[in-house]
């Protein structure tokens, strides 16, 4: 008879292991959401506000590509519109929307360490 309650004492865990491990058990999880943060998510955060700034300095002679993969030369843009003139072959200009610009191939912004100009 004395045999009929073993099983049941080795069925019964010990106490609980406390809060350590559980936290213990989510640092894997946070771990992996700090790298993936600072490797995919801060990276992009930088590269769009970097785009947000050309775009609001686009002028004359600045060569664009936009979002459909057109390739020109911006020919009118005015800070209070979101629409700029591009100019995709000679004497064919259209009218694009600002966001649609993806990337600024060149930009006729001079450099901030011009040393021409320091000679003078």
């Amino acid at each position: 008879m004395s045999n009929f309650l073993i099983p049941a004492a080795y069925a019964q865990s010990a106490g609980g292991g406390g809060a350590g491990s559980s936290l213990m058990s989510f640092l894997p999880f946070i771990g992996v959401f700090v790298i993936m943060y600072f490797l995919m998510i801060r990276p992009q955060q930088q590269k769009q506000k970097q785009l947000q700034n050309e775009l609001k300095s686009l002028r004359r002679g600045d060569r664009i590509v936009t979002a459909g993969g057109i390739i020109g030369i911006v020919q009118k843009s005015r800070d209070d519109s979101q629409e700029i003139e591009v100019e995709i072959a000679p004497n064919v200009r259209v009218m694009v929307l600002r966001s649609t610009v993806t990337t600024v191939l060149t930009s006729t912004a001079k450099p901030a360490n011009d040393v021409a100009d320091a000679k003078k």
